[in-house]
């Protein structure tokens, strides 16, 4: 019975601490520049965070494949404008901006 509810803690408070974890997101996203370009609603140069979200909304590894994008930037899947890589943000913000960004709704 103890380990049962030891389990049942464990996951609830790891639900908690991934929904915590993404609170800070909009702060790291100002901090790491995206907002000099992007806009959780409309467009600025580059696409909505919103817009983001829709488009990836049906792709299986979403996440993984939008970190990629942030990480090595990415050309033509927008338009023109290339969007600059961030290779310098580590796998835990990649993780984090692009969780993230495919929350955020209009």
């Amino acid at each position: 019975m103890r380990s049962t509810l030891f389990i049942v803690s464990l996951i609830a408070s790891t639900g908690a601490w991934a929904q915590a974890d993404l609170a800070g997101a909009p702060d790291l996203a100002k901090a790491s520049g995206c907002y000099s370009c992007h806009a959780n609603g409309e467009k600025v140069v580059g696409p909505a965070f919103a817009a983001i979200a829709d488009k990836y909304a049906t792709e299986k590894d979403a996440a993984a494949s939008l970190a990629q994008s942030i990480q090595n930037g990415s050309k033509g899947k927008w338009g023109r404008i290339p969007m600059p890589g961030h290779a310098s943000l580590s796998q835990g913000d990649l993780k984090t901006l692009s969780t993230w960004v495919l929350t955020v709704k209009p």
